[in-house]
């Protein structure tokens, strides 16, 4: 018998958060990198170079900075032009200090997180018949140099 784990929400705004943080406090620049291809991505299209734009979030480069859990929004210059600038949280791709490259990109979502709040209606996930049941198998790290 499997166990049922509660539905958890998206781990990557927390992280991204977390990351932004660190990197002000150390004084530094905080960039993203962004795949602008993915649907609710807002960026003038002269900032994009092969499907991809890095900003620059810092809080003296931006007006109106919004970090939430489903995005990034805030109104930037781009070419002396203002310009607001929307990303959902799944187009953000890493997140890093200009000045030193230390950051992370962002991992993918675990399965069974979203950055959508759970539908209390939807069914639950439908189990594999062909699948030996995982009893005794506990969720694990491994660490990867």
């Amino acid at each position: 018998m499997s166990e049922d784990f509660p539905r958890m929400s998206s781990h990557r705004p927390y992280l991204l958060r977390a990351l932004v943080e660190w990197i002000n406090d150390n004084d530094m620049t905080p960039h993203i990198l962004v795949d602008a291809g993915l649907p609710g991505v807002q960026v003038p299209g002269s900032a994009v170079k092969d499907g991809r734009v890095v900003l620059n979030i810092a809080e003296r480069a931006v007006v109106h900075l919004h970090m939430d859990n489903e995005g990034v929004s805030f109104t930037a210059r781009f070419g002396g032009v203002s310009y607001p600038v929307q990303v959902p949280m799944a187009a953000i791709l890493a997140v890093y200090a200009r000045e030193t490259g230390q950051g992370m990109a962002l991992p993918d979502d675990i399965p069974g997180t979203s950055t959508e709040p759970p539908d209390d209606d939807a069914p639950p996930p439908a189990q594999g018949g062909d699948e030996a049941p995982s009893a005794g198998k506990r969720p694990h790290l491994r660490v990867v140099k």
